[in-house]
């Protein structure tokens, strides 16, 4: 009853007007800016200094940004670094072959020797966060244009950069929070020699693959370890075979004592992106028009990607992270509608505008300054419709889900610089580019999904803003195109030998000129950057200056009211505490899942739910080791802790901050988190630290690992 209460409480918090912006309901809160008294109320056991800080002891200096794009900290005095299988599947794909299947069977370095090096993969830390918004905005006036705006916060953010003294091997850089009101400076430090220590095989990391994505109950054991490489002095350096593992400033613990319904946690990590603060309209937009189309585009390549895995082994190993990655935002748009109607979040954000425009009305300095905000925002969201819809549909259609025409608009750049000064340039990125593509690249199964794609583009985006050309037209050009084979030069296929015919500029360029497709994607690109981008882009910049005094407006008009920045993929702490949750009517799920469950959906020879003998044996004699909790193996959690993309490879601290899991998901209704929290319906998943240790001890008997570890109970 207490907890039903409880629950009650932020439920009554939101719709007095306060959305996801209530403190232990959400936040991603910068590192240096926390609210300790509340945390502490919650069970926190460290300090916020424990947690951040300039010194060498904060936690801080053990959780780095992992690859530009996921989260991963280090958990051993030898620099000793864990992150996610997904995060990591990039690079486990890379070192696979037929012969080494990594991914079906997993990898284990025996020794620091055979640990795998992995181009151009970094892990950063963030030294030092300062507010430099004074700086920044120095000079700017509420009547300039964006365009001058934006120069001088330029000039003002390089002049700042330039003053800042660090050691060689470190830099900064400086971000817009509270969309452009305030400004933080950070100092990093990167390291670019990260290795691949060990990954558990896909049966285990991608356990339950696409159906239990996005999903709870969940049983997969998303993780993966890597390790930094330091020169002899402990500091950054490019891969050289003689680098030596890096000496951390901190590592973290890992405890294995468990967690239980309640228990204080907090995650930190770098989330991605998010958009908190939008009005009814845009959410709106985005549920019923945005979100529908970028789905209904990724079903149809899903289509052709997953039933060509199914049936080839080799297409299974070159698309894995393909498909991963599409598939992916696919179910997390589906989940994130189904959070939004449930969580009936235009409602709510219109009851907020009205609570919000309530306070204004009694202040007649508000009400002259924002009386008219979201009458203004909406109007534009509203002309921006059919462009935003354009705009998006070009680019899942032409960009993010067929490789050919993404490789045929990177020629047509190429084509269209021949006798430009930066030609050669651009000519050699592209080629290396698509040499790059051409690995995993299937001509015959993108031909069909890029056929698929452009009859829904002509579909899809309004008439008033298609090219001069037609599907048809379309599907002609991908049958006789140099682009994706089907068409030879020099009696040989251009992608596949793209390096060595380049070197022959003017056949080269014979070749771009000629292609039929490269003409059809020259005008489907003429009439996106004629009709649609500049109206797109004009009005999204009207949306960012309105939604710029609106972010500010909110902070003024609910001052009573500490309200934390949208994720930008800079370092932040979210907490919240281990909780079940109930997704519809009569359903609850508990918070904790165990290996149970996995032997429940084990399917022998499905590609989702199979599993290593190894593995059931282990579980036949029930052999945990210390690993058990009253005889059963714990493998996931799930916690009300504010989590987004980036935030995958994030670990999970209890409240003495010592890791107790690996954040790498959330529950399909809470991917709606993006745009509006709510604590009844959001969980982010984590694998526990238990299942972890039992995978790395006793499935793959690296015992070397474990030693390295410092494990408390």
């Amino acid at each position: 009853m207490k907890k039903l209460m409880v629950k009650g409480t932020l439920l009554m918090a939101l719709l007095a007007g306060y959305m996801g912006y209530a403190q232990q309901g959400g936040g991603m809160w910068i590192p240096t800016e926390l609210n300790e008294k509340e945390m502490k109320e919650m069970g926190l056991k460290i300090s916020s200094n424990d947690i951040f800080s300039t010194g060498d002891k904060s936690i801080n200096n053990a959780v780095a940004h992992f690859g530009g794009g996921c989260t991963s900290e280090v958990i051993s005095p030898q620099g000793l670094l864990l992150t996610n299988h997904h995060c990591g599947y990039g690079q486990i794909q890379s070192h696979s072959s037929l012969e080494n299947d990594y991914l079906t069977d997993g990898f284990w370095a025996k020794e620091l020797k055979d640990e795998l090096p992995n181009k151009d993969l970094t892990a950063t830390f963030i030294l030092a966060i300062n507010d430099v918004t004074n700086d920044i905005l120095k000079g700017v006036k509420e009547k300039m244009t964006e365009e001058q705006r934006n120069a001088i916060i330029k000039k003002n953010i390089e002049g700042v950069n330039a003053k800042t003294k660090v050691n060689a091997f470190q830099d900064v850089f400086i971000k817009p929070f509270y969309k452009g009101n305030k400004y933080y400076q950070f100092t990093t430090e990167t390291f670019k020699d990260v290795r691949l220590v060990g990954a558990p095989p896909s049966s285990i990391g991608k356990f339950g693959s696409d159906t239990d994505n996005w999903v709870w109950p969940r049983h997969t054991g998303d993780f993966a370890m890597f390790r930094i490489y330091a020169n002899k002095d402990n500091q950054p350096a490019e891969y050289a075979k003689d680098n030596v593992p890096y000496t951390p400033k901190h590592f973290l613990p890992v405890n294995i004592g468990g967690i239980k319904e309640g228990d204080f946690t907090f995650v930190y990590g770098f989330p991605g992106s998010t958009d908190e603060y939008l009005p009814a309209s845009s959410i709106e937009q985005i549920k019923n028009t945005i979100n529908p189309a970028r789905i209904h585009v990724r079903t149809i390549a899903l289509s052709h990607i997953d039933k060509k895995m199914r049936e080839d082994n080799a297409t299974r190993i070159a698309y894995a992270s393909k498909q991963s990655r599409i598939s992916n935002s696919h179910k997390k748009w589906i989940g994130e509608n189904l959070g939004l109607n449930r969580s009936k979040a235009v409602e709510k954000r219109q009851e907020y505008e009205t609570e919000f425009n309530n306070r204004i009305a009694k202040d007649k300095n508000l009400k002259a300054q924002y009386g008219t905000i979201i009458a203004d925002l909406n109007q534009v969201v509203k002309d921006n419709e059919q462009y935003n819809l354009a705009y998006t549909v070009f680019n899942e259609t032409f960009f993010s889900n067929s490789e050919t025409f993404r490789m045929a608009l990177t020629l047509n750049n190429v084509l269209a610089n021949v006798g430009q000064p930066k030609y050669n340039e651009i000519k050699t990125r592209a080629v290396n580019q698509l040499a790059g593509m051409h690995k995993d690249y299937n001509a015959d199964l993108d031909r069909q999904i890029s056929n698929d794609l452009a009859v829904n583009y002509f579909k899809v985006v309004p008439t008033n803003l298609l090219p001069a050309t037609s599907a048809s037209a379309i599907e002609s050009a991908l049958n006789n195109s140099v682009v994706n084979g089907s068409k030879l030069v020099n009696n040989q296929s251009f992608i596949g030998n793209i390096q060595t015919i380049a070197k022959d500029d003017a056949a080269f360029v014979n070749a771009l000129k000629n292609d039929a497709l490269i003409q059809q994607i020259n005008s489907v690109l003429a009439a996106n950057q004629t009709k649609v981008s500049p109206n797109y882009l004009a009005n999204q910049d009207k949306i960012s200056k309105l939604m710029r005094s609106y972010m500010k407006a909110q902070m003024d008009v609910f001052s009573d009211k500490k309200i934390f920045p949208d994720a930008n993929s800079t370092l932040r702490v979210t907490y919240g505490k281990v909780d079940g949750y109930q997704p519809s009517d009569a359903v609850y799920f508990e918070p904790v899942t165990h290996i149970e469950g996995i032997i429940e959906k084990y399917v022998p020879g499905d590609y989702e739910f199979d599993l290593p003998k190894h593995m059931v044996d282990l579980y036949n004699n029930k052999d945990y080791g210390k690993y058990a909790d009253n005889g059963k193996l714990p493998v996931n959690f799930i916690a009300t802790n504010h989590t987004t993309g980036g935030n995958s490879g994030s670990p999970a601290l209890n409240a003495k901050g010592e890791l107790i899991g690996l954040n790498f998901d959330r529950v399909w209704e809470g991917t709606m988190s993006d745009l509006n929290y709510d604590p009844e319906i959001c969980r982010n998943i984590m694998v526990d630290a238990r299942y972890i240790l039992w995978v790395v001890d006793k499935y793959a008997n690296a015992q070397r690992l474990i030693d390295e570890m410092k494990i408390v109970d």
